[in-house]
């Protein structure tokens, strides 16, 4: 989405509505007028076209035959694809049907997100008249909906696509990578451009498109081309622009700061319903807490528009990546004329999926990151303001199939303040996990690697430490076997693959499938914001004072017991999620089984689960100080309970580990494991060099 296709915010300046401290004004009358004119015949007659119709009538279509020029021509196409010119469903189609499929090689599409990868191989298998799983099919972490010998087009997410390299470093199943989305500069899409331009380099006969609607083609083009005559005049990549929708979408933005954006995109959308022609609503929000908490409010809202027959209904749906796959289909499925769809979403919607009908976007212009922070040596959670490339992919969902309307929480001034591009992940995160997988795929000089964003040295440095200490490395920097291997392969944290691969040895592998497993669920308790009290007591039930671990390991046991959906809200468990622990244990189980993990279900020592994850987590070790906040063993680092956390609910302990920490108003541990000191210098002496000059102490 360009100016072009934007409204100036400057040339439709809002007027200020009074009353109950309105943020945004109405559009001006006669944009209304032409809005209930043209809309409803722009909706109803490209929803009754066919497959083909609809087809034909996307922007990318006139573009059909120069993108299979660009293919024959240059190895690399990269492709500025504006929001909705069906670049990710349509141009997998043109290569299938102009014959770049082969028995030599398969087309592959690759997703930052799961539920894009699903949703669109469902929708493109839909398009071409065959069964999902044919020759349309998607794979995805825990989930494979492909068939060896029938499948021609193939969506996944980008992990998958870096485990396949690992058995097929040259990825000779593939004729054809699409690279879609690219502009999230995620950490698996870095490690995938890097990888593929050493691959392209060796398989001359792979052809590589890299698409996304707002990201720096350039410095990309720059990343891949390579001169290959002597007078430096024959490219192997090309750019190419590809126009959005003709439909425009008007930006407004507050007049004044915004003190909860929760509470204001709430606020916002009820103004819409109540104010604006029938149209579905998008909201943005950080996480999955933010997202049920204004979900809860507006089906309260929803309840009482129930009473007034003469208003529109209205059917609110969340959308976040913990989601159930069954739980996430609700949100594209089609409403009924007389209801308004509420979508409210994490930027899980920013890309790559369409959710039809939407027509008014409410962007809170946050979103939650994840940081490196080399003091602590941990990853944190925090709370940032969005970019303004990211911010008009957002705005981009609302002009797909007829205009829009998007209302930003922040001043036009502030918007303007913000930074072009997202940080890539790859200069912001723990990079333990990438040196994992470049190590496996045979990668050895990391600093000489070539990164499309290069990261931190001191970063580099801290994963290299915490891979040797966990045994992953050896003192020649080279991937150990078998523990190293194996924990490659796991498409989890290296923490969480040395705590199931050293289970064995403690006789809990039964109880840390369960911890890991449900580690991977997110909110494994939920309330509506008026039970609070009766979720701390629901917690009370399962809590016990070694920690958050044992804690979650006694909610599975009791939820295998049961498996009731009626029981899990009368302790107030997330049912969906504890379903989806299920499944995650069994794929994990899977994964033992290969590396002939021994199945044992401790009995005998009560302190050997809590030693094993000592064993695997002990760099996120803190203890209590004197002062009484936690600090990091090395560093020194402030840390705090999480209020969540059922530590919070008994005595301070004086030793603990942690697996993650929050950042919002404090740094505070999640998932936490109460554990004795004396076990940190018998698991961790390396690490922390106790017996020597260098040793970490009080």
């Amino acid at each position: 989405m360009t100016s072009k296709y934007v409204q100036d915010p400057k040339q439709f300046k809002p007027k200020f509505l009074k009353p109950g401290g309105d943020y945004f004004s109405e559009v001006l009358e006669e944009r209304k007028d032409n809005y209930e004119s043209e809309q409803p015949a722009v909706y109803n007659s490209y929803s009754s076209l066919s497959y083909d119709q609809q087809r034909q009538r996307l922007p990318i279509y006139k573009y059909r035959n120069h993108i299979l020029y660009l293919m024959e021509t240059y190895q690399t196409v990269i492709i500025l694809g504006e929001t909705g010119c069906g670049k990710s469903t349509q141009i997998p189609q043109y290569l299938l049907e102009s014959g770049w499929f082969s028995n030599d090689g398969i087309i592959g599409i690759t997703q930052p997100r799961r539920v894009a990868a699903t949703m669109l191989a469902s929708r493109v298998a839909e398009e071409t008249g065959t069964l999902l799983g044919q020759a349309v099919g998607y794979s995805i972490r825990f989930e494979d909906c492909c068939s060896p010998t029938e499948t021609k087009i193939k969506y996944m997410t980008e992990g998958m696509l870096i485990n396949e390299m690992m058995s097929d470093p040259l990825l000779r199943s593939y004729s054809v990578l699409m690279l879609d989305e690219i502009h999230e500069r995620s950490l698996n899409g870095d490690i995938i451009l890097g990888l593929i331009k050493k691959i392209i380099k060796k398989r001359t006969s792979l052809k590589l498109i890299i698409s996304s609607a707002t990201f720096e083609a350039e410095s990309i083009f720059k990343f891949f081309n390579r001169n290959e005559t002597q007078d430096k005049t024959k490219d192997t990549a090309v750019i190419m622009s590809v126009e959005g929708r003709n439909y425009p979408v008007d930006i407004h933005y507050a007049l004044e700061p915004v003190a909860d954006y929760i509470k204001s995109s709430v606020e916002t959308a009820i103004k819409i319903h109540q104010n604006e022609i029938p149209g579905d609503i998008l909201i943005f929000l950080t996480g999955q807490e933010e997202v049920e908490q204004a979900v809860s409010i507006l089906i309260d809202f929803a309840r009482d528009q129930k009473r007034k027959s003469d208003s529109m209904k209205i059917f609110v749906v969340p959308l976040y990546g913990a989601l159930p796959m069954a739980e996430q289909i609700k949100a594209f499925k089609p409403v009924a004329r007389s209801v308004r769809k509420i979508v409210v979403s994490t930027n899980i919607a920013e890309a790559s999926v369409t959710i039809t009908g939407i027509a008014y976007i409410i962007d809170c212009c946050f979103v939650k990151l994840k940081y490196f922070n080399r003091h602590s040596c941990t990853d944190s959670l925090a709370i940032v303001p969005v970019s303004q490339a990211s911010a008009e992919q957002r705005a981009g969902r609302a002009g797909r199939i007829r205009s829009g309307k998007a209302f930003r929480l922040c001043t036009e001034e502030d918007f303007l303040k913000l930074p072009n591009f997202t940080v890539p992940e790859m200069q912001r995160s723990n990079l333990a996990p990438v040196i994992l997988q470049l190590k496996a795929l045979g990668i050895e000089n990391i600093l000489r690697f070539s990164f499309p964003s290069a990261p931190s040295s001191k970063h580099v440095i801290s994963a290299i430490e915490l891979l040797y200490a966990l045994g992953a490395l050896d003192d020649n920097g080279a991937l150990t076997s078998p523990l190293g291997v194996q924990m490659a392969e796991f498409p989890l944290h290296p923490m969480f693959s040395k705590l199931l691969l050293m289970s064995g040895e403690f006789n809990c592998t039964e109880e840390v499938l369960t911890i890991a497993a449900m580690l991977q669920v997110q909110n494994v308790f939920k309330a509506a914001p008026g039970r609070k009290l009766e979720l701390k007591r629901a917690k009370w039930k399962f809590a016990v004072e070694e920690g958050d671990f044992i804690t979650l390991l006694n909610v599975y046991d009791a939820f295998s017991k049961h498996q009731n959906k009626y029981w899990c809200e009368q302790n107030c468990l997330n049912y969906k999620g504890l379903l989806r622990a299920m499944e995650i244990k069994l794929q994990l189980s899977k994964l033992l089984k290969k590396f002939k993990v021994p199945n044992a279900a401790n009995k005998g020592d009560p302190d050997s689960l809590r030693k094993c994850i000592v064993s695997a987590f002990f760099a996120n070790a803190a203890y209590l100080h004197y002062t009484g906040i936690y600090k990091t063993i090395k560093g020194d680092h402030i840390l705090h309970i999480h209020p969540e956390s059922v530590i919070s609910f008994i005595k301070q302990p004086k030793w603990v580990v942690f697996n993650e920490v929050l950042h919002t108003t404090k740094e505070y541990m999640r998932d936490i494991t109460v554990i004795e000191p004396k076990w940190l210098y018998e698991f961790a002496p390396h690490y922390y060099q106790y017996g020597t000059d260098r040793e970490v102490g009080l």
